[in-house]
């Protein structure tokens, strides 16, 4: 078995990838749905994936790791935990991207941003977007999964544990079979 086939199963046993419709944190809607959360409530694939970010990025030195919230947290804390580096994350407040409960950035920080899972990209855009205005520098991005076909290649040192093809639909362009189930919601942007 291959590597992404184990992390597959690993997500299927742990309920972590759902299937129906749902409109994903872009807006987009898909077939598929990663509730990255169920498999990361487990330490051993907690731990597991972390350090496979983690390896990736020691030898550069982060400084800091910024996740956004919510889904990044609990990946990013423990990416933190491994590389031994202050973790913070960044979360929205109406609607807008920012740090706040007293965390920051400083000036020069070499910052790596770890995200559980990118379709667009848009939320680590916005994160790198904070990371510009603090004068601090993106080191890299860390991601549970891609699911963005190759669409959201945000920085040149990116790394993503497992990339898979999941399509995604713009509201106008959903097939049928799909427009026949039920919407689903399960993203931290509608709960």
């Amino acid at each position: 078995m291959t590597e992404k086939n184990h992390i597959l199963n690993i997500f299927k046993d742990t309920g972590a990838l759902l299937e129906g419709h749902f409109i994903l944190s872009s807006g987009k809607h898909s077939s598929k749905y990663f509730q990255c959360a169920k498999v990361l409530q487990y330490p051993e694939y907690l731990t597991a994936f972390s350090l496979m970010i983690a390896d990736e990025f020691e030898g550069q030195k982060p400084d800091v790791i910024i996740s956004p919230a919510i889904g990044g947290i609990v990946l990013g804390t423990e990416v933190g935990t491994q590389l031994g580096c202050r973790t913070i994350f960044s979360e929205r407040k109406n609607g807008t991207m920012v740090i706040r409960r007293g965390f920051n950035l400083s000036s020069g920080e070499k910052v790596l941003i770890v995200e559980d899972v990118i379709t667009t990209g848009g939320s680590v855009k916005e994160v790198m977007n904070l990371v510009e205005k603090a004068n601090a520098k993106t080191l890299g991005i860390g991601v549970l999964v891609d699911r963005s076909n190759g669409g959201a290649q945000l920085h040149n040192n990116q790394y993503s544990i497992i990339k898979l093809k999941a399509e995604s639909y713009h509201e106008d362009e959903i097939p049928d079979e799909l427009d026949a189930i039920p919407i689903q919601k399960p993203g931290s942007r509608y709960s």
